[in-house]
């Protein structure tokens, strides 16, 4: 008996410890495309305005994979449709380097967010199924991982590039390392979601988002928590493309510093990620969607006002730290909502969530021919007040939870 739940237990943080490693390879696949902008861009000889509208055919390649890989994680299971997806992603990652003219560019493009889409969605049913086996919050962790990611291809990026790399012989490499990756790590994956909870086993860990078994409206609470991934996503993606313009024509500060509010904003939200789990386990989810949005609205609305540095900086690290927990939890509900739909569920939050972080910049753009940056940002706020209020939709389920702590109190 021991020795069965010894095993069990290894097997589970193997898959915990698998998980991990496909966040860093899907935020590192992706860093790498995106340190390769500027070099594909002037090899294939387009205006920034071009390449803006070849990343929208990123966005909806992303989104139509999340689309396919939701449902066909939930029938085929995530030990197949992760690693396989993580292949397609790695050997697609080259594509864009190969690219010699603006045609070849969007369709490698549109292949290449496909893929990475299938990869995002199916690795975070995965982290879904692990969290519920866990019995207790992991989901912020996993997509603190996501970021480091992102760091480690840039690191690489940069010494490919002083090796004297072309673009195409250094995401070949890259996309080769994550193929690699991916197939040494499928074996560690945990073989299908969980069939159900043991009444005994409830615990703090899955707070506010546990699903309510057997609810109809289970469809409509899945797209209320999509359309607050989308509002906080949006948030979020603005933050990405104007947080240094802010600074730099707002305030004045120079390039180099200006560069810092985006650090900034990307520092606290790693951290707050790293952090997130432990108060989700000892607040609640509703808890840290309601008051990191409020946390979130305070910090994008010092920006919005304030007149000096120090403030822009506070506000920025405010509105990181702020959202960095409320894309976890509206995942992880999603996800708990119906676990023998877990895929299909979290590829439609994700979804609308990645249509937010795209338009985000564009709706922040066409502000500004309105009123000046700063007071666009207004419209952040109202977005992150708005998703205080509706955090209410993880409430659903919270009964079920107080009596599996009840359940597991009598034991």
């Amino acid at each position: 008996m021991f020795v069965t739940v010894s095993g069990m237990e290894r097997s589970l943080r193997a898959a915990r410890v698998a998980t991990y490693i496909y966040f860093v390879l899907c935020g590192t696949l992706m860093g790498a495309w995106v340190v390769h902008i500027p070099a594909i861009e002037d090899r294939v000889g387009i205006s920034h305005a071009t390449l803006g509208g070849l990343l929208v055919l990123l966005g909806l390649g992303a989104f139509l994979g999340m689309q396919v890989a939701g449902p066909l994680t939930d029938r085929l299971g995530s030990r197949v449709v992760v690693p396989a997806s993580g292949i397609l992603c790695g050997a697609a990652l080259v594509l864009p380097g190969l690219a010699r003219d603006p045609w070849a560019l969007a369709g490698a493009l549109l292949v290449f967010g496909f893929c990475n889409g299938c990869l995002d969605v199916s690795m975070n049913a995965h982290a879904v199924h692990v969290e519920k086996a866990y019995g207790r919050p992991v989901m912020s962790g996993f997509h603190a991982t996501f970021s480091v990611g992102g760091v480690l291809a840039s690191l690489v990026g940069a010494g490919a590039a002083s090796a004297g790399l072309n673009p195409a012989a250094g995401m070949a490499a890259m996309g080769a390392v994550g193929i690699v990756i991916a197939l040494a790590t499928a074996r560690a994956l945990l073989p299908a979601a969980p069939v159900a909870d043991d009444p005994g086993h409830g615990s703090a860990a899955e707070p506010e988002a546990a699903p309510a078994p057997r609810r109809r409206s289970g469809t409509g609470r899945v797209w209320l928590l999509a359309a607050l991934a989308l509002m906080v996503m949006l948030c979020e993606g603005a933050a990405n493309d104007w947080s240094a313009l802010h600074l730099k024509d707002v305030l004045g500060a120079p390039a180099g510093t200006a560069a810092f509010a985006y650090g900034t904003f990307a520092a606290a939200m790693t951290l707050g990620r790293l952090l997130a789990d432990r108060f989700v386990a000892r607040f609640g989810s509703l808890a840290i969607l309601r008051y990191g949005a409020a946390t979130a609205a305070v910090g994008i609305t010092l920006v919005a006002l304030g007149p000096w540095m120090w403030a822009a900086f506070t506000g920025w690290a405010l509105f990181g730290l702020g959202l960095s927990g409320c894309v976890p939890q509206l995942f992880s509900a999603a996800g708990h909502a119906d676990p023998a739909a877990a895929g299909a569920n979290v590829s439609r939050v994700a979804g609308l969530g990645y249509v937010g972080m795209l338009a985000g910049p564009a709706v922040i753009g066409w502000l500004t021919h309105l009123v000046a940056l700063d007071h666009a940002f207004v419209l952040l706020t109202l977005l992150c007040v708005t998703t205080a209020v509706g955090a209410r939709v993880l409430r659903t389920g919270a009964d079920h939870t107080r009596q599996s702590e009840m359940a597991a109190g009598s034991h």
